[in-house]
């Protein structure tokens, strides 16, 4: 099983729900606040890879809901100077997984480099947390994330 350093908002829902899904399936996860832990470029360079850098925001982060932040236009070094400023743009979780560093939860490259499988007894529970999509903020539509309370 694989030690997780798992960067998360707390309270927010869906990290919990993905918490969970890595715990039961076996793995120990160390849960670190992703908005005050105090990131360099190059570290978190490191989580958003080659993606584009749209990709690596935040959708339901305040300022890129109402418009002020606009993902498109920035460029990588932009990107990562206005994600360590605020770090509730960064899209989470952000995970260390052996050498790996992922923005997001990829369930097919996760599936990659860790069994997804529930430990025995614990199958239920994990069915019971399934979504259609693990990855995205299900409340995107109507939530922003505010504060740290959601």
């Amino acid at each position: 099983m694989a030690n997780i350093l798992f960067f998360e908002k707390p309270g927010c829902r869906n990290n919990s729900r993905q918490k969970a899904m890595l715990q039961l399936s076996g793995h120990t996860v160390e849960t670190l606040n992703l908005l005050e832990y105090p990131w360099t470029k190059e570290e978190l360079g490191c989580f958003l890879g080659e993606k584009p850098v749209a990709e690596c925001f935040n959708p339901a982060a305040p300022s890129v809901k109402s418009g002020e932040t606009d993902p498109y236009a920035c460029s990588r070094d932009e990107a990562l100077d206005a994600m360590i400023g605020n770090p509730i743009l960064i899209k989470r979780p952000l995970m260390k997984i052996g050498g790996h560093c992922i923005q997001g939860f990829n369930m097919p490259l996760l599936r990659n480099l860790i069994s997804l499988s529930p430990l025995p007894g614990a199958e239920k529970v994990v069915e019971s947390l399934r979504m259609t999509d693990m990855d995205n903020c299900p409340h995107l539509a109507n939530f922003s994330c505010t504060n740290q309370n959601h």
